[in-house]
C-alpha cells in the first residue's frame, strides 16, 4: 500500500474526539481505527500488538542492535472537535503548480498560496486537501501514516539498524485524555517522540502548561412578564463576566511569541444556568495560578453586584511545560536534530503555543519530544498536506533508529535554532 493509498484510508475514517463524552475512547471510530490499525500492524510483521479495552493500540518492532534504549514513537488517532470530522472527502492534486485550489464541496473556501505561505514549498508535491466540508484528518493521521509506513520499512529490512521500538496510538489526545490510561510501564520505553507537528524540520521541544477553567453562573428564572425583581439571568451575568476580562491582552488574537493568554471558547446555557470554559495557557506554569486568580477576582466582583445569583469557578489541570523533563535526557532532541539533518532538511527547535500527549508523557518520566510529520492548517476544512513530506517524515525516522543504535556523543550534535511557533 502506498502511503498516498494508505492516508487517504485513514482520513476517511470518522474519528472525531467528542468533548465532555462520559466514554473513553468519546467517539466508536477511534476504536474502530486502531482495531484497523492492530490488523495492519499484525500483517506487516508487528510483535505483541494489544488493543486494550481503552482503544489504545501498542505494538512492537524487534530490534537488530543490543544495548540499545528501548524507544516509542507515539500518535493519535483522534480528530480535533472543532471541525467535522464525518464525510471526510480526500482531494488529491497531483504535482501541484502552486496556484490556488478551490476546494470542490464548499467553492467559498480557497487555499491561496498568498496567504498561507507554506504551499510555496511544496510545488510538485502530490498535495492532499479537503473537499471543503470537514477537516482533513492531517492532525494525526500524517503521524500515523508515517508510523506504519517506517514500521513497515524496518521489518522488511532487517539491515536497517534499530533497537526495539514501541509503537503507540493514542484516542482522545484532541481533548487532552490521550495519555489517561497509558502507563510507562505500558509502553516500556526509556525514550519517545510524538509525530504530531506541522510541517517539516521542527523539533518541538518547549509546550504551554495548560489547565481548563469553567466558570458557572446559577440565577433565577421566571416568565418574562413577572420578571421584575425576580428574575436572574445567568446568561447576561455570564456575558458580563466574559466582557470583564482582558481585551486587548493576555487572548490568543493578541499575543504571541512567549506570551500566554486566557481564551473562552465555549459557552451555552439558559437563564436559569450558563457557563463557559476557558483555557489558561502560559510557558511558565506558576503563571496559571495568576491567571486563574485573575478570574477569581472577576467572579468575587460579580458576586457582590449580584447576590441572588451562584456563581462558580473550577480549574481543571491539563498538561505542563515539556522543557524541564526533556532536560533529563538531552539525546532525545539532540539525536531528532541529528536524524533531520541526515535527511537534508535545515532542522529548527520550536517553542510551541500549544501541547502535546508529549507534554504528558514527559510528566509522567518519559522525555517525549514532538517532530513534524508534515501536517499543515489543523482543525480546519483548510487543512492539507503532501506525499512527499509525509514520506520525509518516514526517513526521518529511520534515521533516528539509526542514530538511537549508533548513540552519538549528543554534546557533538550543533544545536538547532530556537523559534516559537
Amino acid at each position: 500500500m502506498s502511503t498516498l493509498e494508505r492516508f487517504c484510508r485513514y482520513a476517511a475514517l470518522d474519528t472525531q474526539a467528542v468533548e465532555d463524552s462520559p466514554n473513553y475512547p468519546s467517539s466508536p471510530g477511534q476504536i474502530e481505527f486502531n482495531r484497523l490499525l492492530a490488523e495492519e500492524l499484525k500483517g506487516i510483521g508487528c510483535q505483541d500488538v494489544h488493543l486494550d479495552d481503552h482503544g489504545i493500540l501498542t505494538a512492537t518492532i524487534p530490534g537488530n542492535r543490543q544495548d540499545v534504549p528501548v524507544m516509542a514513537w507515539v500518535a493519535h488517532v483522534d480528530t480535533s472537535p472543532e471541525t467535522s470530522g464525518a464525510g471526510v472527502k480526500p482531494q488529491v492534486h497531483p504535482n501541484y503548480d502552486g496556484g490556488d485550489v478551490v476546494l470542490p464541496g464548499d467553492p467559498t473556501k480557497v487555499l491561496r498560496p498568498a496567504e498561507l505561505p507554506a504551499l510555496k514549498d511544496v510545488v510538485g508535491h502530490t498535495l492532499i486537501t479537503t473537499d471543503g466540508t470537514t477537516l482533513l484528518g492531517a492532525d494525526d493521521k500524517c503521524g500515523v501514516t508515517a508510523l506504519v509506513e517506517a514500521a513497515e520499512r524496518l521489518l522488511k529490512d532487517d539491515s536497517l539498524p534499530r533497537g526495539t521500538i514501541r509503537l503507540v496510538f493514542t484516542c482522545d489526545e484532541e481533548i487532552g485524555a490521550g495519555t489517561r490510561h497509558l502507563s510507562l510501564d505500558r509502553i516500556g520505553a526509556q525514550v519517545a517522540y510524538t509525530l504530531d507537528g506541522e510541517g517539516l524540520g521542527s523539533v518541538d521541544s518547549e509546550t504551554f502548561s495548560a489547565d481548563l477553567a469553567t466558570v458557572k453562573v446559577t440565577g433565577v428564572n421566571t416568565h418574562p412578564c413577572a420578571g421584575k425583581g425576580r428574575m436572574v439571568n445567568a446568561i447576561r451575568i455570564l456575558s458580563d463576566f466574559l466582557s470583564r476580562l482582558p481585551q486587548r491582552t493576555m487572548s490568543p488574537e493578541t499575543t504571541c511569541g512567549r506570551e500566554g493568554f486566557l481564551h473562552p471558547y465555549h459557552i451555552e446555557g439558559s437563564v436559569a444556568e450558563a457557563w463557559a470554559k476557558v483555557l489558561l495557557r502560559d510557558f511558565e506554569t506558576e503563571a496559571l495560578a495568576e491567571q486563574f486568580a485573575l478570574l477569581e477576582s472577576v467572579a468575587v466582583a460579580l458576586r457582590a453586584e449580584h447576590p441572588q445569583a451562584r456563581i462558580d469557578l473550577e480549574v481543571r489541570r491539563q498538561y505542563r511545560n515539556m522543557r524541564d523533563g526533556l532536560l533529563n535526557e538531552p539525546r532525545a532532541v539532540a539525536y531528532a536534530v541529528q536524524a533531520m539533518r541526515n535527511c537534508g532538511l535545515q532542522p529548527r527547535l520550536s517553542c510551541i503555543r500549544g501541547g502535546t500527549d508529549g507534554s504528558s508523557l514527559t510528566e509522567m518520566g518519559l522525555p517525549t519530544p514532538n517532530l513534524s510529520s508534515g501536517q499543515h492548517n489543523f482543525h480546519s476544512p483548510f487543512e492539507w498536506t503532501t506525499v512527499e513530506e509525509m514520506d520525509q517524515t518516514v526517513e526521518v525516522l529511520l534515521a533516528l533508529a539509526a542514530i538511537w543504535a549508533e548513540g552519538p556523543d549528543p554534546e557533538g550534535i550543533e544545536t538547532a535554532p530556537l523559534v516559537t511557533e
